[in-house]
């Protein structure tokens, strides 16, 4: 009698275990089910910037204005990446008012932008002493609806989304996206004097980048073709020829200043090719 007691007893321990066990596992899964959705619902909640199309709207750019206005279509790329890693951690950490995002994301955008528009068009003057007009109409930008797939880029990278991949370089190019090939500078120029070593690495840096808005602009055409047969060449491979030519020269002058021999900028290596 004692023993059947006591396994009797025993077999109720192990039918407490194993409900127990199934019970955590249940809460287990659900717990990381909820934490999924979180995830889900906090990355559809991103908005990003739209901002207009810039270099399609501007003349013809003198090739002795075209590194000057290059630099500034960099830097309306960069607020725009910036404008929304704003808008990201927004999504993350609401606050404000319903004017909030206008106020502190939009409203200094717009700013910046009017600024650098401006550059554009003195840029512009200096060389052929023609203004560009209407660019600052180009200056205000909106921002998606949460969840909604962000604009795509197109030329001169002022779209929110080329902005972004323009920036980090991150995300994968769709299946089928050509991508630039170009020539190494960093090994062609002697050795670099260390006084010379900081702004010589600024413009590699440079290279790096143009060569990542030149990808992430072959990867918009990837997903939304346009243009004839001479499309890539004129829009991307082109300009990115000019905006190397005139990294690469500045390199020479970094080194020759200090070291009072400019070496001859291998110019050789500014066009670069498809992959």
């Amino acid at each position: 009698m004692a023993r059947r007691t006591q396994k009797n007893a025993v077999l109720r321990i192990a039918g407490v275990g194993a409900c127990a066990a199934v019970l955590l596992g249940a809460g287990l899964h659900l717990a990381s089910a909820d934490d999924a959705g979180e995830a889900r619902r906090a990355t559809s909640g991103v908005q990003t910037v739209t901002c207009p199309d810039v270099r399609g709207q501007l003349p013809a750019i003198p090739a002795a204005a075209r590194a000057g206005v290059d630099r500034e279509l960099a830097t309306l790329e960069q607020q725009i990446t910036e404008a929304n890693a704003r808008l990201a951690d927004l999504a993350v950490n609401p606050r404000g008012g319903p004017n909030f995002v206008q106020n502190t994301v939009l409203g200094p955008l717009r700013s910046k932008r009017v600024a650098t528009l401006d550059r554009i068009a003195i840029t512009v003057s200096r060389v052929d002493g023609n203004r560009p007009a209407g660019l600052e109409a180009l200056a205000t930008c909106g921002v998606t609806a949460a969840g909604a797939a962000p604009a795509t880029g197109n030329t001169g990278g002022n779209q929110g989304a080329t902005g972004n991949q323009g920036a980090t370089g991150g995300n994968p190019a769709p299946a089928g996206a050509r991508t630039v090939n170009c020539p190494d500078v960093a090994g062609r120029f002697p050795v670099v004097p260390a006084a010379a070593q900081a702004g010589v690495n600024q413009e590699l840096a440079n290279l790096r980048q143009q060569i990542a808005e030149a990808n992430a602009r072959l990867a918009d055409l990837a997903v939304n073709p346009q243009g004839g047969p001479n499309f890539i060449q004129n829009t991307v491979l082109g300009p990115l020829e000019d905006r190397r030519i005139a990294v690469i020269n500045r390199i020479a002058t970094t080194i020759g200043r200090v070291t009072g021999d400019r070496p001859v900028p291998p110019l050789e290596l500014a066009p670069c090719g498809l992959n």
